[in-house]
C-alpha cells in the first residue's frame, strides 16, 4: 500500500489541517458531520436546529486543531461531546430540557413487609372461613366478591335463579362475618362501632 492510499484517521487530517491543509478540513468535514448531524438530530428533533449545532460543533473542532493532543482523546469522542452539550444547552433555554435536580423521586408504592404479611393472613383467614361454609354460599360468595362476577352471571353459572343467588350471598356474607368478628383486630380491622 503506497502513502497517497493510505487512509488517514481523524486526528491525522485534524493535524493536517492546522498544519495549512484545507483539503484535509473537506474530508474530515465530509467524514463527521453526518454522524454529528445525526446525533444532534436524534437529540433535538429538529432538522434545522440539529444543523446549526452540527455547525458550532465543526467550527469549535477547528478552533481547537491548533493545540490538539491525539492522546487526550478521539477527535470523535470530543465532538460527541461538545454536541451533547450544545443540544443539552439547546434544550433546557427552549424549556424541553429537563432538570434532573427537580424531578421529584418515585413514591415507593411496593408494600412494606407487615403490610405483605397483614394482606396473606388476611387472605388466610377469608379462605378458611370460606371453607368452612356450605359449598354453595361459598361458591355464591366467592364469584360475586372474588371473581367480581354479576348475579345473573352467578345464576347460570350455578344453574339456579337470581333470588337464589341474592340469597346465597347474603347468607354466606353473614356467616363470613360472624366468623372473622373475633379476629378483627388480629387481621388489623378496626371496629368502626
Amino acid at each position: 500500500m503506497t502513502d497517497s492510499a493510505k487512509i488517514l484517521t481523524d486526528a491525522d487530517l485534524l493535524a493536517a489541517f492546522s498544519g495549512g491543509d484545507r483539503s484535509a478540513a473537506l474530508e474530515l468535514t465530509q467524514r463527521l458531520t453526518p454522524r454529528v448531524m445525526g446525533q444532534a438530530y436524534r437529540m433535538l428533533g429538529n432538522r434545522a436546529e440539529a444543523e446549526d449545532v452540527a455547525q458550532e460543533a465543526m467550527l469549535r473542532l477547528w478552533k481547537i486543531a491548533p493545540e490538539w493532543d491525539p492522546d487526550r482523546a478521539k477527535v470523535t469522542t470530543w465532538l460527541y461531546r461538545v454536541v451533547a452539550n450544545l443540544c443539552t444547552d439547546r434544550l433546557r433555554k427552549s424549556g424541553r430540557g429537563v432538570d434532573i435536580d427537580s424531578i421529584e423521586e418515585p413514591a415507593d408504592t411496593a408494600p412494606s413487609v407487615a403490610e405483605t404479611l397483614q394482606d396473606t393472613a388476611r387472605a388466610q383467614a377469608l379462605r378458611t372461613a370460606l371453607c368452612d361454609l356450605p359449598e354453595r354460599q361459598a361458591e355464591a360468595v366467592t364469584l360475586r366478591h372474588l371473581e367480581d362476577r354479576s348475579n345473573p352471571e352467578i345464576a347460570e353459572i350455578m344453574k339456579t335463579n337470581v333470588r337464589t343467588v341474592e340469597s346465597l350471598i347474603a347468607r354466606g356474607k353473614r356467616s363470613l362475618i360472624a366468623r372473622l368478628a373475633g379476629r378483627k383486630a388480629e387481621l388489623g380491622y378496626e371496629d368502626d362501632h
